[in-house]
């Protein structure tokens, strides 16, 4: 472990923490918990445990909650969930904690040296540069999804998204400091307009459990599911919404049914567009529905299958990097992956060489892209897999990284006298390089 010479106030914004156990959650409980295991004070405000079921979870609720999590502590604000998630429910849950969050007084009342926001939701952004004192506050911005892009390519909104793209470009470029989870995301934030002196790239991790079971321990596993030894289980794990576009799975396994292929589509988690997914497949018998596993099964249960799949829907490729690959990756099984050919998936697909890609929103395309992932060529994809995930997604990078990042944060704001104090405890403020500052991926192997 990493010890701070010289602790810093840390004050971390973001609507989804632990024990959220899907997207953006995990990457925002590790950060703090970075921060706070290298001797930092930190204080994250969140939201109730909502997602992926859209649902506050049981024994959260009514007036803030204070929580410890090891040596982070938490302040999680009351806000309501909407039934409909997308379009105005959203904005106006996260507009409601952005303006809960920026009312809570953190460190006792002494200003944070820095705050960070991670983002969506977007106006926490706002809520964080609030939060700045006496100029001596850094804030940094780690935005995991793209407003302006998610909302041009998903549709939402209509014209509104043209305000929502000028209220994200002016809240970022009001940041310190802004981290892109992929080369891709550098070249987004810069079309936005920051200053990519700014910008420093930091890789999201993979932050699953390895994999436990081995041969005859993975088909015990594969019949305690209901699945069959014959037949190819392809498996999208994650959230259903609408920007994985996820009918087009639903098809794929209705193409199967009707051509009698030994294919079993499996779809794991909740989401606002499941319930609407399983009326469509009602009828379906080569589909299956799982509900969220815990974290002690679900790195095993992908590996039991044959292909995971991602799918995003048609038009969709810079509005995220889905944090689904890291888990995909680890599990080292091939990946399908349907997404547009310029999205960040298709280039890590293309980087790691842990699986194809085919076109989103083709299910007949989907469908024989998994027929193919019972074969030798398959499994070198899987180890190829674990083998990115172990040399450019681990979470040591990250965490070293993102201690750089912060504590340059807080040197560049407090000037000539910040560098001075880290100097004269032994330690000078990290250089965070601007450029991915993980490992090339070791050669295939043969």
């Amino acid at each position: 472990m990493m010890t701070a010479r010289v602790p810093l106030r840390v004050t971390v914004l973001g609507l989804n923490y632990a024990p959220e156990p899907t997207g953006i959650a995990p990457y925002t409980t590790g950060i703090a918990r970075f921060l706070a295991d290298a001797g930092h004070d930190v204080h994250v405000v969140t939201g109730l445990p909502h997602y992926p079921s859209w649902r506050v979870e049981p024994g959260y609720g009514g007036r803030p909650i204070e929580e410890r999590d090891g040596a982070v502590r938490i302040t999680r604000v009351h806000h309501s969930v909407p039934s409909d998630p997308n379009g105005l429910g959203r904005i106006r849950l996260e507009a409601a904690f952005a303006a809960r969050a920026a009312r809570v007084v953190t460190h006792g009342g002494r200003p944070a040296d820095v705050v960070l926001a991670v983002s969506p939701a977007l106006l926490s952004v706002g809520a964080a540069a609030l939060r700045r004192r006496g100029g001596r506050t850094a804030l940094g911005v780690i935005p995991q999804d793209l407003y302006s892009h998610a909302l041009a390519e998903t549709g939402s909104l209509g014209r509104a998204a043209e305000g929502a793209a000028a209220l994200e470009r002016s809240l970022l470029r009001r940041a310190d400091g802004v981290v892109a989870i992929h080369e891709r995301f550098r070249r987004s934030l810069v079309g936005l307009g920051v200053d990519e002196h700014r910008i420093t790239t930091i890789r999201n991790w993979t932050h699953v459990d390895p994999v436990t079971r081995q041969g005859e321990d993975v088909w015990a596993l594969r019949r305690e599911l209901g699945w069959r030894d014959d037949e190819i289980i392809a498996l999208h794990a994650g959230n259903m919404g609408a920007k994985q576009g996820l009918e087009t799975v639903v098809e794929a396994a209705r193409a199967a049914d009707r051509r009698g292929s030994p294919v079993r589509f499996v779809l794991v988690g909740h989401g606002n567009q499941r319930a609407s997914l399983e009326g469509l497949g009602r009828d379906i018998d080569r589909l299956q529905f799982l509900d969220p596993l815990p974290a002690s099964r679900f790195t095993d249960v992908l590996a039991a299958a044959d292909a995971l799949v991602l799918h995003e829907r048609p038009g969709v490729a810079e509005m995220c990097v889905p944090s689904k690959l890291t888990s995909y990756f680890a599990a080292g099984r091939p990946v399908v992956a349907a997404t547009n050919p310029l999205s960040a998936a298709s280039a890590e697909i293309a980087s790691s060489g842990a699986g194809v890609t085919v076109v989103p929103g083709a299910p007949e395309t989907l469908l024989e892209a998994v027929l193919e992932m019972r074969s030798d060529d398959a499994e070198a994809m899987g180890l190829r897999g674990q083998l990115f995930a172990h040399d450019v997604l681990h979470a040591d990078a990250a965490r070293s990284a993102y201690l750089g990042w912060v504590e340059e944060l807080a040197a560049s704001r407090g000037g000539l006298r910040a560098i001075r104090d880290f100097r004269d405890a032994g330690r000078a403020p990290v250089r965070v390089p601007h450029r991915s500052d993980v490992p090339t991926p070791r050669a295939e192997p043969a």
